[in-house]
């Protein structure tokens, strides 16, 4: 009893503590946040209730942080754990840890994000725990649009759910690595998905049972056009379509969160104007299971 009272009263602390210092206001999925100066010193006590919040809003959008330097992005990433990076580094990014991505070559890596909904880090054995943007160059157009997984698999229908929860996706990548499409969030418990629709090989039924069968190309394909139908129908109701403002910063839960950046993310500058963002990702800590035991 001491030990719950105690829990309490140190959360009440630092929700007072985080009303202090920056404010929340609600999307149509995460918060926006305002109040909060990143590329200054954060106090311990804030960068734990920031970690907190994250993990229940799933989305937080960071208002009006002017330009945050590479050193600096890489500091507030390192608040969620080790971070790893997959993809070419662009010449002109600031660091080896960050993802400089545009719609110029010359600036940053093209069509990234364009292949369809998805995590990332799907094809590693552990998909990355958090993902963070920081827009450097803002266009007229051009947005990201985030989903949440946990509503989108709650609104299918109990023939689709059962259809899904025994299928598992085959990363297209060299390793081939073997995830349940349907799977048990780390932290929340949640039903989450563990999936990219432009780099997934093939699906597996019953993975490891004896009934373990692989899907034909005419069936992944049928498989993923099924996916990308429940990104793309009434589920808009329950996506946030970011629209980037200068200073934006956001911190996601990578494993709550479905994205895809918009066509107009590749639009020519002569159409759109420039587009440059810089985004960190956090090495993944749980490999994606049906279960994780309570705490």
């Amino acid at each position: 009893m001491f030990f719950q009272s105690f829990c309490f009263q140190t959360s009440k602390q630092l929700c007072k503590l985080r009303m202090s210092l920056y404010t929340v206001s609600p999307l149509k999925l995460g918060v926006e946040v305002n109040g909060i100066d990143l590329k200054k010193e954060i106090p311990y006590e804030v960068v734990q209730q920031i970690k907190a919040d994250v993990t229940k809003h799933r989305v937080m959008v960071f208002r009006g942080q002017g330009i945050v330097e590479g050193k600096r992005h890489i500091q507030i990433s390192q608040w969620f754990g080790e971070l790893e990076s997959t993809f070419y580094r662009h010449s002109k990014s600031p660091d080896l840890d960050i993802f400089r991505v545009s719609n110029v070559s010359s600036e940053g890596c093209t069509n990234v994000g364009r292949t369809g909904w998805h995590i990332d880090g799907s094809f590693m054995k552990a998909p990355f725990s958090h993902s963070l943007y920081h827009i450097i160059s803002v266009p007229k157009k051009g947005d990201t649009v985030f989903a949440p997984l946990t509503e989108l698999i709650e609104g299918l229908s109990c023939e689709k759910y059962h259809r899904w929860e025994r299928l598992w996706m085959v990363s297209d990548r060299q390793e081939s690595i073997i995830h349940p499409l349907i799977y048990s969030h780390p932290v929340t418990k949640k039903k989450v998905m563990c999936f990219h629709l432009g780099m997934t090989k093939e699906f597996l039924w019953d993975y490891e049972t004896p009934q373990q069968l692989r899907t034909t190309d005419a069936e992944t394909i049928e498989i993923l056009e099924e996916i990308h139908q429940e990104f793309v129908k009434d589920n808009k109701a329950i996506q946030y379509s970011h629209k980037w403002e200068p200073g934006d910063f956001i911190i996601s839960d990578n494993l709550a969160v479905g994205h895809e950046a918009s066509p107009e993310t590749q639009y020519h500058p002569s159409d759109v104007g420039l587009r440059v963002m810089h985004r960190t990702t956090v090495k993944g800590q749980h490999v994606p299971t049906k279960e994780y035991p309570l705490e």
